[in-house]
């Protein structure tokens, strides 16, 4: 009896461990069930974080890309420096304007970059070796905090701004001239012609007295002299195109060679002459047109003391303003060339660098071209030569539309035939 009751507590207890062990067990599994549901769920907020970083990362490198693509193709040259001032990013055209590559660039401070930039440039806009003129802005960067993280650098080419401003200032420049040597050349030629008038009645009057009729000789050779000068004058005043008429582009070319013959023969000159194939005629006034040729030719001849290369050129080039294509002739030397300094002044009346002459040749040459609904630009490099550029409509400008057709018609001509018909004559004048 008493043996049973000994194995009941041991058996009670056993039955507790069993029972403690089994809730141990489904406690254990409850927390390893739930471990795993939050495993499984770490798991997947892992991955939707990755996704989403991969998503950033792709937007971030789609963004760098775009930012790096826009910042490559501006025109505008960036220099980025951080905020130790070292150049830590620039783009191509920073490259492209400042002749220096973007490998030299990195690494250097932006301040040693703008000093050398700025470099024995007094004037403002600065104008580079190669003959681009360039405007710098500065702006510090700073981020949200107010906090100054670098420097950005912005490299404007200014070059056709200031090609437009010097352009407009010369057309006024030369229009307020115009008008005052005009007037002073009516004022002077009245009494000039009474002038030659008492000249050639002394010369008839001292017939018998040679060394007397010698003096107004002279009197009235000066009179003609100064009566040409006046009429320079009243062509750069009042240049007269009207003659307008389709020409064939090369035969005007070579007739105006054929005119500098003399000239070219004392120097020996290399001429080229090159005709864009779109431009077989030009419409343009031929004799006036020969006059600013054979002007710019001589010029580059005077030019060339020594030899050297002469070129004709004549090309098309999109037009800058709503007048479609526009025709480029230009005359080239590699001759001495002009210095900057000059440069802008040399189509004004009366200014030459020559010991002899009027300074009156480009003059009269600008207006003669500006006659034509055209514009002339020189670009030159001192010691390496000079090049005049006229630019030109292609087309009949500001003609009614019976003219634009007859002028049609007239390019239809025979190019072998040299007289002029009746449209054509009407035409002209």
């Amino acid at each position: 009896m008493m043996r049973q009751d000994t194995e009941r507590p041991n058996n009670d207890l056993l039955t507790r461990a069993f029972r403690d062990f089994d809730q141990a067990a489904t406690v254990l599994q409850q927390s390893y069930d739930a471990l795993t549901t939050r495993l499984q769920q770490m798991d997947l907020e892992l991955a939707q974080t990755n996704a989403s970083l991969r998503e950033h990362l792709r937007e971030t490198e789609e963004m760098r890309a775009h930012v790096t693509a826009v910042l490559e193709s501006l025109d505008t040259g960036v220099i980025v420096a951080d905020s130790q001032d070292v150049v830590v990013r620039c783009n191509h055209s920073a490259e492209h304007l400042l002749g220096v590559s973007q490998n030299e660039l990195r690494g250097r401070r932006a301040t040693e970059v703008l000093a050398e930039i700025r470099k024995d440039h007094e004037e403002y806009p600065l104008v580079l070796p190669s003959g681009v003129t360039i405007a710098l802005t500065e702006t510090d960067l700073n981020d949200e905090a107010g906090t100054l993280t670098g420097t950005l650098v912005l490299i404007h080419d200014v070059t056709r701004i200031r090609q437009l401003e010097d352009r407009l200032q010369r057309r006024n420049r030369l229009e307020a001239m115009g008008q005052m040597v005009g007037s002073i050349a009516h004022e002077i030629r009245n009494p000039l012609g009474s002038v030659e008038l008492f000249a050639s009645m002394l010369r008839k009057d001292l017939r018998d007295q040679p060394q007397l009729q010698a003096y107004a000789e002279h009197i009235s050779m000066a009179v003609k002299s100064m009566d040409r000068l006046l009429s320079n004058l009243l062509v750069y005043t009042r240049p007269d195109c009207s003659k307008l008429r389709w020409h064939e582009t090369e035969r005007l070319l070579r007739e105006v060679l054929t005119l500098a013959t003399h000239a070219m023969a004392q120097a020996a000159i290399t001429v080229r002459c090159q005709v864009d194939a779109r431009v077989p005629q030009l419409w343009c006034d031929g004799a006036k047109m020969k006059q600013v040729l054979l002007n710019l030719i001589l010029n580059a001849v005077q030019a060339m003391p020594e030899g050297g290369v002469l070129t004709l050129t004549a090309t098309v080039v999109p037009g800058q303003s709503q007048r479609g294509p526009e025709v480029q002739l230009t005359v080239t030397d590699t001759g001495i060339g002009i210095p900057l300094e000059v440069q802008s002044r040399v189509f004004d009346p009366f200014f030459t660098t020559k010991d002899e002459g009027t300074g009156l040749g480009l003059a009269i040459v600008h207006a003669l071209v500006e006659a034509h609904h055209g514009r002339i630009d020189v670009v030159s490099s001192p010691g390496r030569g000079t090049a005049f550029v006229m630019t030109l409509p292609q087309e009949p400008n500001q003609l009614s539309a019976g003219t634009v057709a007859a002028a049609t018609q007239l390019r239809q001509v025979d190019a072998d035939d040299h007289s002029l018909t009746v449209a054509e004559e009407e035409m002209a004048e």
